[in-house]
């Protein structure tokens, strides 16, 4: 796609460690959505609260969006697609 799109799977390995992946952050994007594949993930978006997806849930991730991983399950794997494919993200917590 020469960086128009990239589609990947997130795959979480072991335990969930919020100190490691509970950091606010966002993504310059034009476009994500994320399809959970296998198991469960629980995320925090900015103004729309705390959310539980599990396999077969899929949704847009609003542009700019302030959020975090909160929890997932071990071996939880994600399927993402987003525009462009050279995105950025801005970790806002260290």
């Amino acid at each position: 796609t020469r960086g128009m799109a990239v589609a990947h799977v997130v795959r979480f390995v072991g335990k969930c460690d919020p100190k490691v992946v509970s950091k606010d952050h966002l993504h310059e994007t034009e476009f994500q959505m994320i399809y959970v594949l296998k198991g469960t993930v629980t995320t925090q978006m900015k103004g729309h609260g705390t959310h539980v997806m599990k396999a077969g849930d899929c949704w847009l991730q609003p542009q700019g969006i302030v959020h975090k991983v909160l929890d997932y399950s071990d071996g939880c794997e994600m399927l993402e697609i987003v525009l462009p494919g050279n995105f950025k993200t801005v970790e806002l917590e260290k």
